[in-house]
Parts: structure tokens; sequence; C-alpha cells
């Protein structure tokens, strides 16, 4: 009777398989595995594990007015995969229905449906190695039916008759329930790393793709952009088409349906424009689903996901298939990865294009600083010099009238380093007249370095600022050398002054965005201009000694993706 009984009780453990399969396929498997269970989680898992103990009375076999059950599997797992609240929920649930059905084990069986539970959740407790393994679950299987048959003949009355129960269910239901509580583990544990390679997998292959759209996303998100990351995409997943569009009209569409979806036109399908209202992601399974207006589109399923910029949905990315009901759990995680590898680019592409308007702004504001001082002194010196020496006077209207010129220019692109120098002699000649023989220019500069594209107004700030700062209060004036060296990668420019020198205290807090009025205000804004375009790598290295003199040094790529960003193609991400 006894292995009679086990091969029952076995060929009845089919619904644990069944009920871990269930369990598998939950949203909130990670979460549970993972130990980090909302209290929604918590009560879903004591119902349903509950129910599987429920499930487990009424698929027992009758025994001498006691039930030989699988009971205790769905108990015990709710205990190893919740807690010891979740595990004496569900085996109070469990423990109630079993009383309920009376017999001399009634109330042995509903107590030990509880303690059972809660010693699944004590063994989840105190196993901190991550999800239990199914040798843990075996034991604690073990242990729990154990205890479940000393309950039964501690509590159960008549003894004789307990002690005579116990002999025949004891050994079948110790070693078949234990082995069905390691199945369950084996096959939630199981599912749930497929579940993981899928996702790697995915991950993956979502980077992938996000790296090679990178230098196309971070111009923004137009119809360049996106045509060029649809065909990107289109030509490394297996799909009917790609489609990518902003908040008003179709930018892309690569593959099946490319004869209806033209780029440009008006978003044709619902599923986008209640992707686009809601901000959420829309499953459409079918053609009625997608909504396409065209009633010949052969496009049958698709997964329609926001893009976003912060909290502002600002496009869609749709991925097709030609068939109805092809959406796959797969494309699904595919197309959410990329949506969100998507939008942060486009942020970064915003952000990119916000510090080149600040860059812009900061140049303004500083050549509204130094225009009305530089002015008022060049005038001065040219009306000094009118009726003494007025050709000198001529030569420095001319240079005056050029350095306004170029300073004035409206737009920030890069300019050759010769013109950037010639700015600056053109500065130093009105100066050089003012200060006579107290200013000393030397240029030392690479001829190989004059073709090095460079910001405009980066070189004239930081030499003002040695004279204006480092040799005016020495009454003896002083020398500037300005430097120039080629180098395989980077055009280095060094300016040099042996003049007063800044204070440590100073020095720190010189390169700060919008220091002082003093030495700062000229170099933290060329700082911040040099980081806004070649990165945090490229910002001013400045070197004082008081009493001795300062040196700042500026760096400039020879190649950079920075000069090529047109400025309608980044406004294009903002508009």
């Amino acid at each position: 009777m006894t292995w009679s009984l086990a091969l029952t009780l076995a060929y009845r453990l089919s619904m644990v398989a069944t009920a871990a399969f269930i369990l598998s396929r939950m949203p909130a498997l990670g979460r549970i595995l993972s130990r980090q269970l909302t209290p929604r989680d918590k009560l879903l898992l004591t119902l349903a594990l509950g129910g599987m103990g429920i499930v487990g009375t009424y698929a027992a076999v009758p025994i001498h007015g006691a039930l030989a059950n699988s009971r205790v599997v769905g108990v015990m797992v709710a205990g190893l995969l919740g807690g010891p609240l979740v595990g004496a929920g569900a085996g109070l649930i469990a423990g109630v229905h079993r009383y309920l059905l009376g017999g001399f084990t009634a109330f042995s069986c509903a107590l030990a449906a509880v303690a059972e539970g809660a010693l699944g959740g004590l063994v989840q407790h105190y196993y901190r190695r991550g999800p239990i393994s199914w040798h843990v679950a075996l034991l604690a299987g073990l242990a729990g039916e154990t205890l479940q048959m000393a309950i039964i003949l501690a509590t159960a009355r008549p003894f004789s008759e307990a002690w005579a129960l116990v002999q025949i269910i004891g050994p079948p239901m110790i070693v078949v329930n234990s082995i069905g509580v390691a199945i369950f583990m084996v096959i939630v544990k199981t599912a749930a790393e497929q579940r993981e390679r899928i996702a790697a997998c995915q991950a993956q292959q979502a980077l992938r793709i996000a790296t090679q759209t990178l230098p196309f996303l971070r111009h923004g998100l137009n119809r360049e952009s996106a045509e060029q990351t649809a065909r990107i995409i289109y030509n490394s997943v297996k799909l009917a088409a790609v489609a990518i569009t902003n908040a008003r009209e179709i930018l892309a569409h690569v593959g099946m349906g490319s004869d209806h979806h033209h780029p440009g036109n008006p978003i044709l399908t619902s599923a986008t424009l209640q992707a686009l209202a809601t901000g959420e992601v829309q499953l459409a399974q079918t053609k009625g689903e997608i909504g396409c207006q065209e009633k010949r589109c052969r496009l049958g399923s698709a997964v329609v996901v926001p893009l976003k910029r912060r909290d502002l949905t600002i496009g869609t990315l749709k991925l097709y298939h030609d068939r109805e009901n092809s959406i796959t759990p797969v494309d699904l995680e595919l197309a959410r990865g990329l949506a969100h590898l998507f939008s942060t680019q486009l942020e970064l592409a915003e952000l990119e294009y916000q510090a080149r308007l600040r860059s812009q702004a900061e140049l303004k504001a500083l050549q509204a600083q130094v225009h009305p001082h530089f002015l008022f002194n060049a005038l001065n010196t040219i009306v000094s010099l009118v009726r003494t020496r007025p050709e000198k006077a001529r030569e420095l209207l001319i240079k005056l009238a050029s350095f306004f010129r170029y300073s004035l220019r409206k737009d920030d692109a890069p300019i050759p380093l010769a013109e950037e120098l010639a700015h600056v002699e053109a500065y130093l000649a009105i100066e050089g007249t003012r200060f006579g023989n107290k200013l000393q220019v030397v240029q030392l500069v690479d001829p190989a370095a004059l073709t090095c594209p460079v910001p405009a107004f980066t070189l004239q700030p930081v030499v003002e600022n040695a004279i204006k700062h480092g040799l005016q209060p020495k009454r003896e004036g002083g020398r500037v050398k300005i430097i120039a060296k080629d180098q395989p990668e980077e055009v280095i420019v060094t300016i040099e002054d042996n003049g007063v020198g800044i204070f440590p205290e100073e020095l720190d807090k010189i390169l700060l965005p919008g220091y002082g009025r003093g030495h700062g205000l000229g170099l933290s804004i060329v700082n911040e201009r040099l980081k806004g375009l070649y990165g945090p790598e490229y910002a001013l290295q400045v070197h004082s000694i008081p009493g001795q003199g300062t040196r700042v040094v500026l760096r400039f790529p020879k190649e950079t993706s920075s000069q090529g960003v047109k400025e309608d193609a980044l406004y294009s991400c903002c508009g």
C-alpha cells in the first residue's frame, strides 16, 4: 500500500509542474526571485499558492479517515518564494479549508499547513545566497513533511489511529512531496534564468544598434537621422518594417508599407496616435488594432513605443511584422530597450544643443563687456595721435575696424587659427600703442598649426586678460608670449605673461562659470565654450605664480564631430 500510494501521489504531481509554469509566466517573477516583492505581489502569491494547497487537498487519497495529499507543496513553496508571512498566509488558507473538511486529523493537518508554510519562509529568510536551489528546497520539503507527521502524532487522537496512519502515509508523502517542492523550484528558477538570458541577448542587440545609430541621433530627431536609424534596425532585426515618427508626421519608414507610409505625411495609424497621446507602449496584434487608413496595407502586427525627452513624448519607434499576432515578448523587450536608449541619445543631443546656445550667449555677453572698455581706450589713443602722428592714427583706425568687424561675428563656427591670430594681432597693435615700450609681444607659431580650426574669439580674451590683469598693474609693464605648437591630434596654444600672477585662493575659482568681473570672467567663458564644444578634457589649463606670471594653455582638436554639427540639425532636436 505504501509504495502504491507513493505512485498515486507522484501521478498527481503533474499539477505542480502546471502551477510552476503558470508562476514562471508572471511579470512579477523577477521581483519574487530577487526578493523585492511589493505588497500586491505578496498578496497575489499568498492567494495563488494557498489555492494550490487547496487543490492538493482535493487531489488527496483517502486513507483510514484521513487524506494522503500534496498540500505541502503549495504552502512550502509560498514560504520559500515569499518569506514567513506569505508562507504562513498560504498555509492558513489551505489549513482552514482542510479543517472544514473534517476528519480526526482535521486540526492536525490545518496546524501543520501553517507550520510548513512558516518553515519555508524561515528557510527563505535565512538563505542569503540568492534564489532557493533545488537541493535546499528538497531538504526543506523533507523537514516540512516530517514536521507534519510529528504534529499528527502529537495532536491527533486516538493516538493508535494516528500512529497507524503515519506509518502508511508518512514515507510516501515525505519523499514524493519533497521532490514536488524541489521540482517546483527548479521549474521556476529555470524559467527565470531563461528570461534573463533572453533579456541579456536583447539588451546586447539593442546596445549594438544604439551604438551604430549614435552618430545620427546626436543631431536630433529629424528625417535624415530617423531614416538612418530605421534602416540600421531593419538590417539588424528580422522585421517586416521599421518606422519612426515625431509628434506630427512620419520621419522614416523602411520596409513593407513604404509605398504609402511616406516621410513627411501625417501619422496614419491609430496605434501611433494612441502612443503619442498616452506616452504608453501600444501593442497591436491585428491590422484593425494597427489602424492604418490605407486598406491595402499588408502590415499585420506592430509594437509602438514612445520616444521621450524627459517626460515629454516627442515621437515613436514602430516595429512591424507582416502577420497578425506575431509580436512576441522578445520584440516587445527589444522595442522598449531601443526606445529607452534612443530617448537618452536624443536628450543628450538636446543638452549639447543647449550647451552651444549657452556658449553663444556667453560669447555675446563677453563681447558686450569687452567692446565698450576697449573702444573707449582705443579712441582715446587714436585721438591723441591724430595731430602728432596722423598716419599712425589712420593705421590704428583700420586695425580697430578690423577688430570690431571680426569680433561682431554672429556665428560660432570654427575658423582657421591664422584668422584668430590676425584678430589678436589687431588687438595687440592698438594696445601696443597705448602701452608703448611697456608691452612686449613674442609670437612663436608653428606654420603647420595655422590651418587648425578653432572657435572664434577664444584667444583674444585670454591675451586681454594677460595684459589687463597681469601686466598693467606692473609699473614697468612686461611681456606676453603666444606659442602655437602643432601635434599629431591637436594644436596647443600657450599664452604666457610675466606679470603679477594670481594668488592660489583665486586661481582655484578663476574658471568657475560666471566667476567675478576681474581675472575670471573672460577665462571662465572661454573655458565653458571649449568644454561645451569639445568635452571636459579640453578645459583651459591655468598655471600661475604670484609675482612671476601666468600661463594659460588652450588645446584644439584637429578633427571633431562638433564642428560638423549644423545649427539647423541641432535645432531639430528641440523643435
